[in-house]
């Protein structure tokens, strides 16, 4: 399945600060809806995500009811995208 979206990149504190893009509300719903079928654990998902010209594998996670899509450090270097940026995204999970 493929969720084609523009976001804007927040920043989450864990262990250390990351970057992610966070679903829209209506495309995070649809997510929601197959997620059982597709999560290796934790709510976790992998995807491919592409933003420009750069598509790189990781994980989608579950966070306060939505789905947050890392943007790693590869892809903001590549695509010269930051903290507070608007981007469109695809994200294909499911093969």
């Amino acid at each position: 399945m493929t969720f084609e979206f523009t976001s804007r990149i927040i920043e989450w504190r864990g262990p250390a600060p990351f970057l992610f893009l966070p679903f829209p509300p209506n495309e995070a719903e649809r997510l929601k809806q197959i997620s059982r079928e597709l999560t290796y654990g934790w709510g976790c998902i992998p995807a491919h995500v592409t933003i420009g010209q750069t598509t790189l594998k990781t994980s989608i996670f579950p966070r306060q009811g939505g789905y947050l899509v890392p943007i790693k450090v590869e892809m903001q270097r590549a695509e010269g995208v930051a903290l507070g940026d608007e981007v469109h995204a695809v994200v294909v999970v499911g093969g």
